[in-house]
């Protein structure tokens, strides 16, 4: 990059951090307010161009929980929504990061994905086929065992994400993470229907959820290793990934995959997919 190309960058990402920081000014104004959450979502677009932001509450004892959405496509909104928010969530590699203790900060999809996410039936399914390629995500702690997830979705309109662009979006972490725990600490005690769900619960905390699911599905046809290689294969683990997570060779993988696919008589990563997202929808 010369020169005139550094000087310029540096004036548009000077330009852009002064117009963020205005409308986080804005947005802390009215964070006693129901739309508090939209001022934050507004902000970014003066960082970078997102074209969709959905905020959910993440809790240890139940499934995540909707607080707000702004840009997701009409046609696509469903599909995001069952994602996220039924049993789709289970296959999420964010849900299972943060099953597996994610840290608060800032992440990019590509970080926490596993090797062959992109090319997995999950990603295709629920982030091409719902009009998104690539997510971003703050990850805030609310306390009392839960987390405020701030996710941008990039779709089939908008641009790759740069390196530049997502350390703009990690350099200003810190004054996202104290609008979301103040938010937490304001906000949440005043909506009421997420108290009385917070007070209720689901039974059992998410990671317990996470592990019986793929503990019982094809628990009555598939040995324990058998299962363990269709859980890999639905995360979106190579053939390699697997091998050196279950400590076993890349040939008994193979091996294990093909009696899975005839136990369960699937032909593909598809159907198994498929069958896994049919089998959470009953249970």
């Amino acid at each position: 990059m010369s020169k005139a190309q550094d000087d310029t960058l540096v004036a548009l990402t000077f330009g852009a951090l002064h117009r963020w920081h205005g409308d986080m000014r804005e947005a802390f104004a009215h964070i006693d307010e129901p739309d508090a959450l939209r001022h934050l979502a507004s902000a970014f677009g003066h960082l970078v161009g997102i074209e969709s932001v959905m905020i959910s509450l993440e809790h240890k004892d139940r499934p995540p929980q909707l607080l707000y959405q702004r840009g997701i496509a009409e046609q696509y909104r469903d599909s995001i929504i069952d994602r996220y928010f039924t049993g789709g969530y289970l296959l999420d590699p964010f849900c299972l990061a943060v099953e597996q203790g994610l840290a608060q900060g800032f992440y990019h999809l590509e970080e926490i994905a596993p090797d062959n996410f992109f090319d997995s039936e999950y990603y295709k399914t629920y982030y091409l086929k719902a009009g998104s390629s690539e997510d971003s995500f703050y990850l805030v702690d609310t306390g009392h065992d839960s987390q405020i997830s701030v996710s941008l979705f990039q779709g089939f309109g908008g641009e790759i994400l740069r390196a530049e662009q997502l350390n703009l979006l990690r350099a200003v972490e810190p004054l996202v993470r104290e609008f979301v725990s103040e938010f937490g600490r304001r906000g949440l005690q005043r909506n009421e229907a997420l108290q009385g769900q917070q007070a209720i619960g689901e039974g059992g905390d998410l990671k317990h959820r996470v592990q019986a699911a793929f503990e019982q599905f094809g628990c009555d046809l598939l040995t324990e290793r058998e299962r363990e290689v269709a859980h890999m294969v639905l995360r979106g683990h190579s053939v390699k990934s697997t091998a050196s997570q279950l400590n076993i060779s890349p040939e008994t993988v193979r091996m294990h995959r093909k009696n899975l696919y005839l136990k369960l008589e699937v032909g593909s990563q598809s159907e198994l997919f498929a069958l896994f997202i049919e089998w959470l929808r009953k249970h």
